[in-house]
C-alpha cells in the first residue's frame, strides 16, 4: 500500500488580511490538509522559504518590502526541479509588468480582483494528483472538555454568523453568470448581518481605503467592486460551518435573522422620516444579534465535533455569551467606530449627547418587541420617543409589515 500523501506547505503573502484569508479558504477548499502560512510582508515570506521549502506560493506583486516579482526571481534562481509553483497575483496588468514577470515563468499572473473559481481550479491542479481525493476529519473536542470552556476558548477566533440559505441560492446562481451591477448585488444581500459585517471591514482595511470610512453594504460594495465582493462572498460560503444544520441550532438562527431583520426595517423606515441616516440605522440595527449567530456558528461546530447540546445549554451559552462574542468580533474585524456606536446604542443609551441615528435604533429596538396586535403607542413614554418627538399617533404609523424597504 502507498504511503499517504504529504500534506503540502503554502505560502501565502499578502499584506491585506481579507484577500490573504480568501486565498487562504481557496487553498483549503482544495486541499483541506495543507499548511498555510500566511505573511504579510516579503522579508518574511523568504525567511519561511528558507527556513522550510513550500510546494506553492501564492504573493502579490506589491508584497511590502521584498515585493513578489523579486521573490519569484529569487525563487527561480534556487533552480528547483522541477520549478516552485507560484502565483503571482497583482494589480498591475500594464505591458510593463507582464513583461518583467513572463522571463521568470510564475505558474500564474492573476489580475485583482481575481476570479475566484479560476483560482481555485489551478489551485487544485498544483495541488492534487489527477483522480487524487483529500478527505479531513472534523476536528475533534479536547478530552473532558465543558462547554463555556469551550465556547471561551473559540470565541477570539470565530469565523462570525452563518450566511442566510437565500445567499448561498444566489452564489449558486451568480457563478458562472454575466456580473451583476453593483444594485442587483446591494438587493440580493441586504439582508445577511455576516456578509454584510465582512464586506465593510474589507472595504475598511488599509488596502482598500480611500476617502471617508465605510459603513453600510451600499458603500462597501462601491469601494471593493463586483468582482472582488463576489469572492468574498464565495469564499465566506466554502467555509466549514457557514450553514446550520442541526434543527435546534436552525430554529434558533431563524429567529435571530427574523429580530435583526425586524430591528433594521423598522430603524430605517424611522430614519428616512425624521432625516437621519436610514442606510447607516439599517445596517447596524442588522448587525446588533452578529454575535448570536456567531455563537450558534460555534456550537454548530462543538456539536458536529461530538458535544451534547439541548435546548437548556443552548439558553443558557446564548444568555452567557453571545454578547461577547458580539463585541469580539467588531473589534477583531475593526468595524468602524462610529457603527460599532450605533450597535451599541440597539441596546443601551448611554448618558450624553445623542446622536438622531442613535435614538432611532434604540426605538426601532422597542418597537421590534411589540406583538402583531399590540399597540405602538405606549412607546411613546420611551426615552428615544419623547426625544425624538414623536407621539402615540405618530408611532402607530410605524409598519408592522416585515419587508418594509
Amino acid at each position: 500500500m502507498s504511503e499517504p500523501a504529504r500534506a503540502p506547505r503554502v505560502i501565502i503573502g499578502e499584506a491585506d488580511r481579507w484577500t490573504s484569508e480568501l486565498i487562504g479558504q481557496l487553498v483549503r477548499s482544495a486541499r483541506c490538509d495543507a499548511e498555510i502560512v500566511t505573511l504579510k510582508d516579503g522579508e518574511s515570506v523568504l525567511q519561511q522559504c528558507r527556513q522550510s521549502a513550500p510546494q506553492l506560493m501564492i504573493v502579490d506583486f506589491g508584497l511590502p518590502g521584498i515585493g513578489g516579482l523579486d521573490l519569484l526571481r529569487e525563487v527561480r534562481r534556487q533552480r528547483r526541479q522541477p520549478p516552485l509553483p507560484f502565483f503571482l497575483i497583482t494589480e498591475k496588468i500594464d505591458a510593463s509588468s507582464v513583461r518583467a514577470a513572463v522571463p521568470l515563468a510564475p505558474t500564474a499572473y492573476l489580475a485583482k480582483p481575481f476570479d475566484a473559481d479560476d483560482l481555485l481550479r489551478r489551485l487544485r491542479q498544483v495541488l492534487l494528483e489527477p483522480g487524487e481525493e483529500v478527505v479531513c476529519p472534523l476536528p475533534t473536542l479536547a478530552p473532558e472538555e465543558k462547554l463555556d470552556a469551550y465556547l471561551e476558548r473559540t470565541r477570539e477566533t470565530s469565523a462570525g454568523a452563518p450566511l442566510l440559505g437565500a445567499v448561498h441560492d444566489t452564489l449558486e446562481l451568480l457563478q458562472g453568470a454575466t456580473l451583476p451591477d453593483l444594485d442587483d448585488l446591494q438587493r440580493r444581500f441586504h439582508n445577511d448581518p455576516q456578509l454584510t459585517a465582512q464586506l465593510i471591514a474589507a472595504a475598511n482595511t488599509a488596502a482598500q481605503h480611500r476617502g471617508g470610512g465605510c459603513q453600510t453594504l451600499a458603500q462597501a460594495l462601491q469601494r471593493l467592486g463586483t468582482k472582488h465582493s463576489l469572492n468574498l462572498a464565495l469564499g465566506l460560503a466554502l467555509q466549514r460551518g457557514a450553514s446550520l444544520e442541526d434543527p435546534l441550532l436552525t430554529a434558533s438562527g431563524l429567529k435571530v435573522w427574523a429580530q435583526s431583520q425586524r430591528v433594521a426595517e423598522l430603524a430605517h423606515w424611522l430614519a428616512a422620516r425624521l432625516e437621519a441616516d436610514a442606510e447607516r440605522c439599517f445596517t447596524a440595527g442588522l448587525l446588533h444579534r452578529l454575535g448570536d449567530l456567531a455563537l450558534l456558528r460555534t456550537l454548530q461546530d462543538w456539536h458536529s465535533q461530538g458535544g451534547a447540546l439541548d435546548e437548556g445549554s443552548l439558553e443558557k451559552a446564548m444568555a452567557r455569551h453571545a454578547a461577547p462574542f458580539g463585541s469580539a468580533l467588531r473589534i477583531r474585524w475593526r468595524l468602524p467606530l462610529e457603527l460599532r456606536q450605533l450597535v451599541k446604542a440597539v441596546f443601551q443609551l448611554d448618558s450624553g449627547v445623542y446622536t438622531r441615528e442613535a435614538l432611532v435604533l434604540n426605538l426601532a429596538a422597542q418597537a421590534a418587541q411589540v406583538g402583531a396586535d399590540q399597540p405602538f403607542a405606549p412607546l411613546a413614554e420611551h426615552k428615544a420617543a419623547r426625544m425624538l418627538r414623536l407621539d402615540a399617533a405618530a408611532l402607530e404609523k410605524l409598519p408592522r409589515l416585515t419587508d418594509v424597504r
